[in-house]
């Protein structure tokens, strides 16, 4: 393969994780994630990738199939978007529970009902409390980065946890773009064989997910906490030696053009690149306005957020994801406890926008920047502004 070529994103996943010397593929075809598997299908049955390809009745069953891999010491990759994502929920939390460094790609997608094959943020923010790590990209090279981010991370011996890296549904999964691939000996020098330290064995059975008693049951939860926390010196690890190996840098929180900005928005994922276009006009039109967006999204990044978000007056989260009932975005309700407490903090200003794949342009972000400022200096009686909604 060309070191740069012009290639569907998702096709692209697929080659990257043949790069990573995947082991096991358990997956179900969802809508907009199926053209990964699709891929890794077509590699394996070819003979270019020696793996095993788990063909099963659902997206519960392919992360039930993907406990069993990863607890033998198989490097393990699944994917899904969704609904998929959802039926998966349950098996979620025993991945993490158990320690087991199984990577998923998420093509990110609205929840039914409606039915909306589009994308949005649902998904990832109902499954945001299952204990895995999670990671938000924006392009198609930012993808491709993180399958091999996402093994050296999640098989390191200090995490050992599951990772699911995040990528919008159809504004990324779809897109043709050119992407460089790294040369083989950088993957294979960058990211090591996995050696699961307690893989299960006829020879040596174990017990694992066993039944725990009010008694213990606190002490093990506990103890699953401290270790995500503890994974984000591991991440940061790994996105340095990223960085000096292949020449891009990665940061749980990344700005653009915010430092002493009075307005700052916030946003997450492909959408951030249309964000960055507006900046760059407002602020040629003398605004001073910039930009700060979440790739790391658990852990919660908390200390390089606040050092972010320090010092300007105005903070508007844009949320592509509504929390029914409640204060408007889970990202906003996240950001408004960080910074809880904090003596000087800004006036954050709620926003829900893009849901179901509707696109926001980039004069819908200049709009909503000059919303935010203005229910930030008068007030709203609403606890969220839904943009663009038609009356």
């Amino acid at each position: 393969m060309a070191d740069r070529v012009g290639i569907e994103v998702s096709v692209a996943i697929g080659e990257a994780a043949k790069q990573a010397n995947v082991d096991v593929i358990a997956a179900y075809p969802i809508t907009p994630q199926t053209h990964i598997v699709e891929h890794l299908a077509e590699l394996v049955a070819n003979g270019e990738l020696d793996a095993a390809y788990i063909p099963v009745e659902s997206e519960h069953s392919a992360m039930s199939a993907c406990l069993g891999s990863a607890a033998a010491g198989a490097r393990t990759f699944t994917a899904t978007a969704g609904q998929g994502l959802e039926l998966m929920h349950e098996v979620l939390y025993v991945a993490s529970s158990m320690r087991l460094p199984v990577v998923m790609a998420v093509a990110n997608r609205a929840l039914s009902s409606p039915l909306s094959v589009w994308g949005d943020h649902s998904d990832v923010m109902a499954v945001r409390d299952t204990g895995w790590i999670q990671i938000f990209t924006e392009n198609g090279q930012e993808v491709i980065d993180h399958v091999f981010c996402a093994f050296r991370i999640a098989e390191d011996n200090k995490v050992l946890l599951p990772v699911m890296f995040h990528l919008d549904g159809f504004h990324l999964s779809h897109v043709i773009e050119p992407i460089t691939f790294p040369a083989q000996s950088k993957v294979d020098k960058f990211l090591p064989p996995n050696k699961y330290p307690l893989p299960l064995h006829p020879d040596k059975p174990v017990t694992m997910g066993d039944f725990a008693p009010p008694i213990i049951y606190p002490e093990a939860k506990w103890a699953q906490e401290v270790n995500l926390r503890a994974s984000k010196e591991v991440i940061l690890k790994c996105w340095q030696e990223f960085a000096q190996i292949f020449g891009r840098k990665y940061q749980p929180v990344e700005s653009y053009h915010a430092e002493k900005a009075k307005v700052l928005l916030l946003t997450m994922g492909s959408f951030s690149e249309t964000a960055m276009t507006a900046i760059d006009k407002m602020r040629g039109d003398g605004r001073d306005v910039g930009l700060v967006r979440l790739r790391l999204w658990r852990p919660f990044p908390f200390e390089e957020f606040r050092q972010a978000v320090a010092g300007t007056e105005t903070l508007i989260v844009l949320d592509r994801a509504l929390s029914f009932g409640g204060p408007g975005g889970p990202v906003c309700s996240e950001v408004k406890a960080a910074l809880y407490g904090e003596a000087r903090k800004p006036k954050v200003v709620s926003f829900v926008a893009g849901i179901g794949g509707r696109d926001i342009s980039v004069d819908d972000f200049e709009a909503i920047v000059n919303k935010g400022i203005t229910i930030s200096e008068k007030g709203s009686p609403n606890e969220f502004e839904i943009f663009g909604v038609r009356e």
